[in-house]
């Protein structure tokens, strides 16, 4: 293998063990930082030794043996540092002291260790923006350089939200453990909340020339994943996990030739992933199948399944979708939901009963500035022949939008409105 070639293995092959490593480390130091160093430290040597020496047979097990050695000699080379200065190591530990030593915790189970990754990454303490950076770090197996383009934020800034989350949670001295039952809901909240924030913003870019990041996309379908296999028996674990798969299958037809965006009811569905079709379709059966009230996630999935069993889009049931958002808006007050709510109902009984809907969210001060409230209305007055209202609508969109592909799919409306006012 060239070095080239190595080098891209190992990236792969990072991405994909590096945060089984952080976790296995945080459990060994009590210590996130130090983890994730140790961690990188084993990143350096099989970018030093692999070309030269090859691949390992397994690499995930030379990278995490690799790590675990520097782990080990950890409390060695502390102690001798208190011999030689009379003084402890500067990093603080996230909990007391266990009275165990690293070789004891390096046995424990692979999978309670990334739960309680996930978990510390997402910990409430955290703002969304920090929980974020560093769950894909984490766990994303990502660079800080790419976050940052992810993001169209600074690289600093990143590396500041990272550092900053890093020693929040060492201040805050957050346990390395899995909440109690009574209290894990909440945490997982932030955890599912975190995972789908990721998930939306490589689905709809906020920002920028690009209509989608499918690289985020695929970070944040991995964790849910891995999510999914650690909390077999949550509904919503399994509902988050069943809506993105079943986004995710049309990215192919989400864009033409160009990356201009093709809205859902103009997409080819003979172009959408049909085995992320199925892996969706099974997790959400898996979310309905553990009973109890369906939750948020588990519903939105239960709307996207509804679009991927339809032959067509002209086949979608409608009605079933405007009793899933009627339930989905009960559960979950959102105006946001309420504009979702508002465009099946369009579809399922008319513009005119959909816009009466969307004309009462107008005094919202949650949706002030949101571009999707024109770009909705100016649809439904599109559809009832109101071209010049619509133009108007388009245009106010348009400009409320931070998104290039979306402002200039915008701005074709207002086009086409133009011509079939005159």
């Amino acid at each position: 293998m060239t070095d080239s070639s190595i080098h891209r293995t190992i990236e792969a092959v990072w991405r994909m063990e590096s945060a089984k490593i952080i976790a296995k480390l945080a459990r060994m130091l009590r210590q996130v930082g130090l983890a994730e160093e140790f961690a990188q430290d084993a990143l350096v040597s099989a970018l030093e030794q692999w070309p030269r020496i090859g691949v390992p047979d397994n690499p995930g097990a030379w990278l995490m043996t690799t790590a675990k050695n520097r782990a080990l000699d950890e409390p060695r080379r502390r102690k001798l540092l208190e011999r030689r200065h009379g003084e402890i190591a500067d990093d603080t530990p996230l909990v007391g002291s266990s009275g165990s030593e690293p070789e004891q915790a390096a046995d424990d189970d692979l999978g309670d260790d990334l739960l309680r990754l996930i978990l510390i990454a997402c910990h409430p303490v955290l703002s969304t923006e920090a929980r974020t950076a560093l769950t894909l770090r984490m766990l994303g197996g990502l660079s800080t350089a790419e976050i940052a383009r992810a993001f169209l934020v600074p690289e600093p800034t990143i590396g500041q939200r990272i550092v900053r989350a890093k020693r929040t949670l060492t201040e805050a001295r957050v346990p390395f453990e899995v909440p109690r039952a009574e209290q894990l809901g909440a945490r997982l909240a932030s955890v599912l909340e975190v995972i789908y924030l990721i998930f939306n913003e490589g689905y709809d870019a906020t920002t920028g020339e690009d209509w989608m990041r499918p690289a985020l996309c695929e970070d944040a379908l991995r964790l849910g994943r891995i999510l999914a296999e650690l909390l077999p028996r949550d509904a919503e674990v399994h509902g988050l996990t069943a809506l993105m798969e079943i986004q995710a299958s049309r990215i192919g037809a989400r864009t033409d030739a160009t990356g201009a965006p093709i809205l859902l009811l103009a997409q080819n569905c003979g172009q959408w992933n049909q085995l992320l079709i199925r892996r969706g379709l099974a997790a959400l059966e898996r979310a309905e199948s553990l009973g109890g009230t369906s939750g948020p996630y588990t519903l939105q999935a239960a709307i996207a399944a509804c679009h991927a069993r339809a032959p067509t889009s002209a086949d979608t049931n409608w009605i079933r979708i405007v009793a899933l958002y009627d339930a989905l808006a009960q559960l979950t007050p959102s105006p946001v939901i309420e504009l979702n709510r508002a465009v099946a109902v369009s579809m399922a009984f008319g513009p005119a009963a959909a816009l009466e809907i969307v004309d009462s969210l107008a005094s919202n001060s949650r949706l002030r500035g949101y571009h999707l409230l024109p770009s909705v209305r100016g649809e439904l007055l599109e559809k009832l022949g109101r071209f010049e209202e619509a133009r108007a609508e388009f245009t106010h969109a348009a400009g409320l939008t931070k998104n290039a592909r979306e402002r200039s799919l915008l701005l074709g409306r207002v086009a086409a409105c133009g011509i079939a006012a005159q």
